[in-house]
């Protein structure tokens, strides 16, 4: 759950739960919240499940099971997939190489999963694995006036520039992790991970200390990343097949494992993928799972669709079949009539 409830709820949050985790959904107005993380800086709690993975081979052990080369530099992250054996995602992840310990940041639901099926798989390699969710907070800082924002609090360090590369030092008396995001919501960004024991020092520092920053649930961050054309794991990437959605750079194909021979072999051999990830600007809110149409032939359905104040007409990302014009009048099923929708650039914004 939420490390800092009792402060959420000083702030007029409104809770939902998210993968066995409570999450703030909103502290009302997020119309308002949306534009002053658009136009300065915002502040979320996010919803990570921590894995610890320690031991001599650690590195070559996790290397061994994701689709993306591990970094072996103490300070560096990347962004990775673990691939069933049809080459569909069974969960995203991060990775950072912490020195004498990798943290992975995964989907909440999937770290006790996750955890329980690498230690069935660990025979004579070096490697313990643990599930840390409770040990740690994370806080994502997300706006065009987010580096002002960390440069005003963080002491000891810089902020980092390499996407995914981290530094350590201080806010306050906690000593903190800084790193910087691969801006999934379209501007630049960083996650602070801290211990929860300081989590409420922290989070009082992010929001109150230095440049204000606007506090904000996962209701705006979904419609922050709607507007950026990213897809998230509960929504669009859950077993679907990377390319499908863009991912390809999610997929190293020259990595020489047993998932570059195997798994991600099968993802490329598969060819031009039968449904692809497109943006739809709608004439009516359509509903999650809602049948996309052209003329009478229903070609995909929308994975997740909002209104924003940044943009006049509703919006979705929607899987749809490849050869899918980008010119075809398409429409979405909304409340149990079909309305216009039209194919648009990604991003929104």
């Amino acid at each position: 759950m939420t490390v800092i409830r009792s402060v959420h709820e000083d702030h007029g949050a409104t809770f939902a739960d998210r993968g066995g985790r409570q999450i703030v959904r909103h502290f009302g107005r997020p119309g308002r919240t949306h534009r002053a993380v658009r136009n300065g800086v915002g502040l979320i709690e996010m919803a990570y499940g921590v894995l610890t993975i320690e031991g001599e081979d650690r590195v070559s052990y996790v290397d061994n099971v994701v689709s993306n080369s591990v970094p072996t530099e103490n300070g560096e992250g990347t962004y990775a997939l673990v691939l069933d054996p049809q080459g569909g995602i069974e969960t995203d992840m991060y990775v950072y190489n912490a020195g004498e310990r990798l943290l992975l940041f995964v989907p909440p639901q999937r770290a006790e999963p996750l955890a329980e099926e690498w230690r069935g798989k660990t025979f004579i390699e070096d490697v313990d694995i643990d599930v840390a969710t409770d040990e740690f907070a994370v806080f994502g800082l997300h706006g065009p006036k987010s580096t002002e924002k960390v440069a005003s609090v963080l002491n000891k360090a810089g902020a980092p520039d390499p996407t995914l590369s981290f530094v350590r030092g201080s806010m306050g008396d906690a000593g903190v992790t800084v790193i910087r995001t691969d801006a999934l919501a379209g501007e630049e960004g960083y996650e602070v991970v801290c211990a929860a024991s300081e989590a409420e020092h922290v989070y009082d520092t992010l929001l109150n200390h230095g440049l204000n920053a606007a506090p904000f649930g996962y209701d705006t961050w979904e419609t922050l990343t709607l507007e950026a054309g990213t897809p998230l794991f509960d929504t669009e990437l859950e077993s679907r097949i990377p390319n499908v959605l863009g991912l390809r750079n999610a997929v190293d194909f020259e990595k020489g494992c047993f998932v570059g021979q195997e798994v991600v072999s099968r993802v490329e051999n598969r060819g031009r993928p039968s449904k692809r990830l497109v943006g739809l600007t709608c004439e009516a809110l359509p509903a999650t799972g809602a049948a996309v149409f052209d003329g009478d032939a229903s070609v995909g359905e929308v994975t997740r669709a909002a209104e924003t104040e940044m943009i006049d007409q509703p919006i979705a990302l929607a899987l749809v079949e490849f050869d899918a014009a980008e010119t075809a009048e398409l429409t979405v099923r909304v409340d149990g009539e079909e309305v216009g929708a039209t194919i648009t650039e990604l991003p929104f914004v």
